[in-house]
């Protein structure tokens, strides 16, 4: 066996699941590359005779979004949209967005209605940024908005995790990394891109915590999330597994999950490694919901099951409201009646 090979198999003896042992639950609009060494947010927006310049105006938005946290991510989404958004609409000032040009937009747009309805909620914010710094004098795009018929979406089962468990091979480095963030995201019910943002210190072994700072969660809220010992102990045995090969490969880091090579994974759900292993086993073992989304609702279902009320549930899971979290679990009617029997 090669030096290079070893540090892909895993030492310890890990046979927890096979004794089946139980689941708990910056470019312009323009197209022009983006200026280097912006100044400081600021609301003042040179008003040509025309109106005020849409360039101008979104790179002051794009500006006090970054001072406020937002991710490059949903930046990088709003220049897209605003981008596709004047290429349509020919708009050079702001005062000439009217719902005409925006319903000029959305019925150019050749994608399903909650494809459009994600692209009108990134205009809409901008819009409302804009009236917030003075700008634009009303509201005039609230009444705009695209019908969709939202279909509850199946959470993963704890019989089909736990089949997916059985079947990975723990005494691989793939196999065990891609088994502790199955159950990771089972039993924390976290984010596809905040695992990828996992380190080290986000564990608390001594008190069985997960402890996440707002930086790597959608609401830039600190949470706290309990672990059980199953986990804590596999989590130890990836971290030793991880050492062995950042240190071959000269990588300096610590992220709880990388790639074969020790880097960090691409925090991007489409793009990161551990949903895309999590689709290929899906489709090799015949398992259905096995994506980290369908293990996220899981987690909540098992909340839920285990008499969680809903507020608690949408704490957890790092919800803004709950009217979100709704959406995540999945009652049949048997047992919405059977729920609330309870309180009659």
């Amino acid at each position: 066996m090669t030096k290079k090979k070893g540090i892909f198999d895993v030492g310890a003896d890990i046979n927890l699941f096979k004794q089946g042992t139980g689941l708990g639950a910056d470019t312009k609009l323009s197209g022009q590359s983006k200026p280097s060494g912006a100044s400081s947010a600021t609301t003042t927006v040179a008003v040509k005779e025309d109106g005020r310049d849409l360039d101008k105006a979104i790179e002051i938005i794009i500006q006090q979004m970054k001072v406020s946290g937002y991710r490059d991510r949903t930046i990088t989404d709003y220049l897209n949209y605003m981008g596709q958004f004047r290429k349509v609409t020919n708009v050079k000032y702001l005062e000439e967005i009217t719902t005409d040009s925006i319903y000029s937009w959305l019925n150019s747009m050749d994608v399903s209605n909650q494809t459009k309805l994600t692209r009108l909620k990134c205009l809409k914010a901008i819009l409302g940024k804009c009236f917030n710094n003075g700008w634009v004098q009303s509201k005039f795009w609230h009444g705009i908005n695209i019908k969709v018929d939202k279909q509850v979406k199946k959470g993963a089962k704890k019989d089909d995790v736990m089949v997916l468990l059985t079947l990975l091979d723990l005494n691989t480095f793939i196999g065990l990394r891609d088994a502790v963030a199955v159950l990771t995201l089972y039993r924390t019910g976290v984010r596809i891109n905040t695992l990828g943002q996992l380190q080290e210190k986000h564990i608390d072994f001594e008190n069985k915590l997960l402890c996440m700072d707002g930086t790597i969660l959608k609401n830039h809220k600190l949470l706290k999330l309990p672990l059980d010992d199953e986990l804590l102990h596999l989590l130890k045995i990836l971290i030793m597994q991880n050492n062995k090969i950042r240190e071959y490969y000269g990588q300096k880091n610590s992220y709880l999950f990388i790639s074969y090579k020790g880097t960090s994974l691409d925090t991007k759900s489409t793009n990161n490694a551990i949903s895309k292993q999590l689709h290929k086993y899906s489709k090799r073992y015949g398992l259905n919901n096995i994506n980290p989304h369908a293990l996220r609702r899981g987690y909540a279902k098992s909340l839920l099951d285990k008499g969680a009320n809903l507020a608690l549930i949408s704490k957890a899971l790092g919800h803004s409201n709950l009217a979100v979290t709704t959406q995540y679990l999945d009652l049949d009617v048997e047992e919405v009646v059977d729920n609330l029997r309870e309180y009659l």
